[in-house]
């Protein structure tokens, strides 16, 4: 389990000591999860602190800003993390569509760096991974491996990234300022649906034994962070908006599967409040809704596979958005004749039109998704549909171009805002997709065999034991661990001379 990334012992003294020596060297020290969870418990001195710190920094302070409480400026701290109410003038449905902000997280503005601490950091804190001697190989489809190489550069490790040439070109450009060396980042075939690409070129580089892949789509501690830290954060949205005592129901949480770690929130809200769960992927490549295949480009949700730590087991419904809905909603909120349409024609705040920015394609993937699910439950107007904006569209500005050269023929007028308003929101439906019962879960869930177990050498009985619910609430037993763990190291680096 170990090479899962649970362990809950040091197993490599020495590689522990040099560990706390280099950060001792570095001034460097980490906060626990628990920390991250509830900001509100970090020291006073490491705030005044932070107030110095640029957040796009390489700077180690910034770990304490690995959360969803910074402010607009991603500077301060906020009691409650940023998000958006969108308005039934923009979904077309009365339910409450709330999604929290994923760019408020540092250094890449979306909240993946969260996940890569997650995964490295109980590495660090049990010897598995010796900073003196190994490299940290971040694979994915652009956002985790950026959370992989920023965290791993502030704790003075070596990161590398993994990621599929097809991808946006802002991914490039960002990694480009950040890895050590140029060939620190390698290009995979392909785009975002060519995850065995990925898992190929992982494979020649574990051939290296000073190489550690950090695979987030089989690294537990991918889930754990997400259950706690952000099904915390979506906790405090919907109780900030009234909860239960203001007659509101958390009806559903809508996630794109992606690594199968974002989703996890959905178990925390689930047994909070006893909201459903409805997973969302690519209509060009529909693998849980129909075993499909196929490529696309809605960027961040991965595919053609079904993730370790996807615990599909609490999955209530599946559903699938066209990248041809994602690519076209793009350029409709963030074009100056898009949003003067909204304003103009459709009557909407020009201050909510304005943070329709905060909406990359996968976030805009995660809003149609909830259109469809309170389209397909009846939802009305107490109830909340909770999701998050995993990043926003400055990450997408080439795309943006591409799109209105493929759907517009490079012309977008206030005639293509109308249009694009009235197919690809107003007209949302609830075809693609489909609830699930517990034959589909398992369906589902034995999917992930052939690649887990049959190519990527996880055992039939690590494999199986996912399916009972109380595999994945043993987990939780870590997040305690890592925390006493983390704390001892922080101790051990202060104890340096």
């Amino acid at each position: 389990m170990a090479r899962l990334g649970l362990e809950s012992e040091i197993t490599d003294p020495a590689a522990l000591a040099r560990t706390v020596g280099r950060f001792a060297e570095a001034g460097i020290v980490m906060p626990t999860l628990a920390q991250l969870a509830d900001p509100a418990t970090i020291p006073a001195g490491i705030w005044e602190a932070l107030a110095e710190v640029d957040p796009d920094a390489p700077h180690p302070l910034n770990l304490f800003r690995v959360h969803w409480y910074n402010d607009s400026s991603r500077r301060g701290y906020t009691k409650v993390p940023g998000y958006l109410v969108l308005p039934s003038e923009l979904t077309g449905v009365p339910a409450k569509i709330v999604l929290a902000l994923g760019s408020r997280f540092p250094m890449i503005a979306t909240h993946k760096v969260l996940a890569a601490f997650g995964c490295l950091v109980p590495r660090l804190v049990t010897g598995q991974f010796d900073p003196t001697q190994h490299k940290a190989v971040w694979p994915s489809t652009g956002n985790y491996c950026r959370g992989g190489v920023a965290i791993s550069r502030i704790l003075r490790c070596h990161g590398v990234a993994v990621l599929p040439e097809g991808m946006s070109q802002e991914r490039f450009d960002w990694l480009d300022d950040w890895v050590v060396d140029a060939s620190d980042v390698y290009r995979t075939p392909g785009s975002e649906s060519n995850v065995k690409e990925i898992y190929d070129k992982c494979a020649v580089l574990d051939r290296e034994p000073d190489n550690i892949i950090f695979n987030q789509f089989n690294e537990f501690g991918n889930h754990l962070v997400h259950y706690i830290c952000t099904g915390r954060a979506l906790e405090d949205v919907f109780e900030d908006m009234g909860g239960e005592a203001a007659g509101l129901r958390l009806s559903a949480f809508v996630s794109a599967t992606g690594s199968g770690g974002t989703i996890a929130a959905g178990d925390y809200l689930k047994e909070a409040y006893g909201s459903r769960t409805v997973a969302v992927e690519a209509l060009e490549c529909p693998t849980l809704l129909y075993n499909g295949f196929g490529e696309h480009n809605i960027q961040g949700i991965g595919d053609k596979h079904v993730p370790l730590i996807h615990n599909i087991g609490t999955n209530d419904a599946v559903t699938a958005i066209s990248e041809t809905v994602t690519d076209t909603l793009n350029v409709l909120f963030n074009t100056e004749i898009g949003r003067q349409y909204l304003v103009e024609r459709r009557g909407l705040d020009p201050d909510l039109v304005g943070q329709l920015g905060e909406l990359g394609l996968s976030s805009i993937c995660n809003v149609l998704a909830a259109i469809k699910t309170a389209r397909y439950y009846n939802l009305g107007s107490d109830d909340v549909v909770m999701t998050v904006a995993t990043d926003s569209a400055e990450l997408y500005d080439t795309e943006l171009e591409m799109a209105l050269d493929k759907y517009f023929g490079g012309r977008f007028d206030i005639v293509s805002a109308g249009e694009t308003y009235g197919w690809a929101l107003l007209g949302t439906t609830v075809d693609h997709f489909l609830e699930l019962n517990e034959v589909d879960r398992r369906r589902l869930f034995n999917l992930g065999y052939f690649t887990w177990v049959e190519q990527q050498g996880v055992s039939i009985e690590e494999f199986e034991a996912r399916w009972d619910q109380s595999y994945w609430r043993g987990l939780r037993t870590y997040l305690d661990t890592w925390d006493r763990l983390i704390e001892s190291f922080n101790a051990a680096v202060a104890a340096v001379p």
